[in-house]
């Protein structure tokens, strides 16, 4: 399960980010916030600080492709 999960948010942190559709970043988004919310489980019970890591990592992702999402307000 941990090795499952570390797996697929290491595919998600690498995956890029070009040439996406919406839908594709509503998705992507979804993805990252499961990934961060099922890694922070295992953090509670491990405090491994390499998670930690991985989960700002994502964080980081995941607030991009909401920006992208969000647009620019000011056009």
């Amino acid at each position: 399960m941990t090795a499952e999960l570390l797996e697929k948010a290491t595919e998600f942190e690498n995956r890029t980010l070009s040439h996406m559709s919406t839908s594709d970043r509503v998705e992507a988004s979804r993805e990252a916030k499961q990934l961060i919310l099922d890694i922070n489980e295992i953090y509670k019970e491990t405090k491994d600080s390499e998670l930690m890591d991985l989960m700002k990592r994502l964080t980081e992702k995941k607030k991009k492709i909401e920006k992208r999402l969000k647009g620019n307000p000011l056009a």
